[in-house]
């Protein structure tokens, strides 16, 4: 890992599943990949993906990191030994990356496919909702609310 620039080596520090890591950053600076990075990782040191949630701010990332995620997963599964190796380096693994580990590597896009209900990668509005859905009576609104539209929202603003 010592070929890295500054900021790729503060992006693998950053996906340590074992650090505690807060991320704010320009757009297009990263921020996606770190994010998949962690939930690769937390999945190699077999994380049960059912235990893992990824809060995003739009739609779009959310959509992103899952395409990310499911696309470096399934060319695990199929990428000879060597290269394996390497991704897993570059990702940030460390220690000795045994016939184990690349078996446990290849597993995981079938793990993290047939987790029922799916990996949760979310909006942070859509999680917010999950909680109000949950507990409508302890925040004191409606168990039948439902969320408007952002277009809704700027019509009844208007009126």
């Amino acid at each position: 890992m010592t070929n890295f620039d500054a900021a790729t080596l503060a992006q693998i520090n950053a996906a340590d599943p074992m650090k505690n890591t807060w991320v704010s950053a320009n757009a297009g600076s990263g921020k996606t990949r770190v994010l998949t990075d962690r939930v690769a990782r937390l999945l190699l040191h077999d994380t049960d993906p059912q235990r893992i949630l990824c809060l995003t701010y739009t739609k779009a990332a959310a959509a992103e990191m899952q395409n990310r995620l499911f696309k470096r997963l399934g060319e695990w599964a199929m990428m000879p030994d060597g290269m394996l190796q390497d991704d897993l380096t570059d990702l940030g693994v460390s220690g000795t990356i045994d016939a184990a580990r690349l078996r446990n590597a290849r597993q995981l896009f079938a793990r993290a496919i047939e987790t029922p209900g799916g990996l949760k990668i979310q909006t942070i509005h859509s999680f917010c909702s999950g909680v109000l859905r949950r507990f409508p009576l302890e925040v004191e609104i409606s168990p039948q609310f439902k969320e408007i539209e952002d277009t809704t929202a700027r019509e009844l603003r208007a009126d």
